[in-house]
């Protein structure tokens, strides 16, 4: 159904020319200001705790999380997860990192709206991503448009949420270099590296909101191609 679609195949290349721009652009950024530490010599979890303690987090906890730039907050159990190549590194890049994520920790104390907006998409979001597939194609096999429908309605959702999110990443980035533009943590060529790691990262944000719209448009497309 969709292989034999010249649309189809474009937007597939370009999909996977986004990612590997992108994903080749912040590992290159990552990789070069991992190598640079700070003035402090303080690692990214030192970094982070600083940062949460000055604007009165204490009860935000940090913990050691498994695998590379997996780092995260979740707002639910007030928890800081950083990566080994993070909390433990005194590098620009891990303070980039740390700072950005103790970012979320701040927007969920301050109830930064649309923080709290994407809390509650998640569950629809996630389910829009798995339902949606089934429901679409299900639709197409069988003919039946309302499927078709329902699914788009469903992949709407997940699309939502990307888009919801680039707020809030671009949000923690900017209280992120707000911290440590006051801290002294960094000199200025430093606070430019990290600056410039947390702008990479945000463009992975950008290039997946721009895909999920462009597969959503497809589809919508496709529907009405078939009604």
């Amino acid at each position: 159904m969709f292989y034999l679609d010249p649309t189809y195949l474009l937007l597939l290349a370009v999909t996977i020319g986004l990612g590997f721009l992108t994903q080749g652009y912040i590992n290159s950024t990552y990789r070069k200001w991992s190598q640079v530490p700070i003035s402090a010599r303080m690692n990214g979890a030192d970094v982070a705790r600083r940062i949460l303690d000055s604007e009165g987090l204490t009860n935000v906890g940090i913990q050691a999380v498994p695998g590379n730039l997996t780092d995260h907050y979740d707002p639910r159990s007030k928890m800081l997860g950083l990566s080994q190549g993070v909390g433990g590194a005194a590098s620009v890049a891990a303070a980039g990192v740390a700072a950005h994520e103790a970012g979320h920790a701040i927007q969920d104390a301050r109830g930064y709206v649309w923080g709290n907006v994407r809390t509650a998409l998640v569950p629809v979001a996630n389910l829009g991503s798995q339902a949606s597939w089934i429901l679409i194609v299900a639709g197409f096999i069988f003919q039946v448009s309302g499927l078709v429908w329902a699914g788009i309605l469903f992949y709407a959702f997940a699309v939502l949420f990307q888009i919801v999110t680039l707020p809030v990443e671009l949000d923690a980035s900017r209280r992120a270099m707000g911290a440590l533009a006051t801290s002294g943590y960094l000199t200025e060529e430093q606070l430019a590296g990290a600056r410039q790691v947390l702008t990479a990262a945000a463009l992975t944000y950008v290039a997946a909101a721009l895909i999920s719209v462009l597969n959503l448009l497809y589809y919508i497309g496709l529907a009405r191609g078939r009604d």
